[in-house]
């Protein structure tokens, strides 16, 4: 029943201001949820956010001569996005790396939100303590992401790595964009 109607209603019931009132907020409260920042974008607009990613993993590391190390990682946690171009809130994020310590990091990435839908990426870095800037790139997606397209970049930081190769940190000055792809209709919603 629409707000116009509850009002109606009570008018007819010979209700009071204060009882219109309550049946107003009542019925607004009922309603659908306001809508999350702007997702919608006209086509080719780009939508900046930023975030914050933490997660925890394995590390795997043989010695490649020298100095030299190779190590395979794999973590999962918890990415939040924020800004008015975000994709999305929430989502799963779950990486698989190669790391060398003089090459740097290749690596994939699946973020998943709470519907289940998924956006694709490509990581690449320059993998040393000094320089740790790791740049993805968004390859595609499903569901409300379907052909969504984008970059963002981050530093890692190494919060805890232990000798059975369990190993936590945390993304810091996680920032990008996306432009959403034809498929989902200029929308991310």
């Amino acid at each position: 029943m629409g707000l116009l109607a509850h009002v109606r209603r009570a008018r007819e019931a010979g209700g009071g201001a204060s009882r219109l009132l309550a049946l107003a907020l009542a019925a607004a409260a009922c309603g659908p949820a306001a809508e999350s920042p702007r997702l919608a974008a006209a086509s080719g607009e780009r939508l900046e956010f930023t975030g914050t990613w933490s997660a925890a993993g394995s590390r795997h590391t043989i010695p490649l001569g020298g100095d030299r190390t190779g190590a395979v990682v794999e973590l999962s946690g918890t990415l939040l996005l924020a800004g008015p171009g975000r994709p999305g809130v929430g989502f799963r994020a779950e990486v698989i790396g190669l790391v060398d310590s003089v090459t740097g990091f290749e690596g994939r990435s699946v973020w998943t939100d709470e519907r289940g839908d998924q956006v694709f990426g490509a990581l690449h870095g320059e993998g040393t303590v000094e320089k740790n800037l790791i740049t993805g790139t968004i390859l595609s997606g499903t569901g409300r992401y379907a052909g969504v397209t984008g970059a963002y970049e981050f530093s890692w930081l190494r919060l805890m790595e232990s000798e059975d190769g369990s190993v936590q940190g945390r993304a810091v000055d996680l920032k990008g964009h996306v432009l959403p792809g034809p498929a989902a209709g200029g929308s991310l919603r």
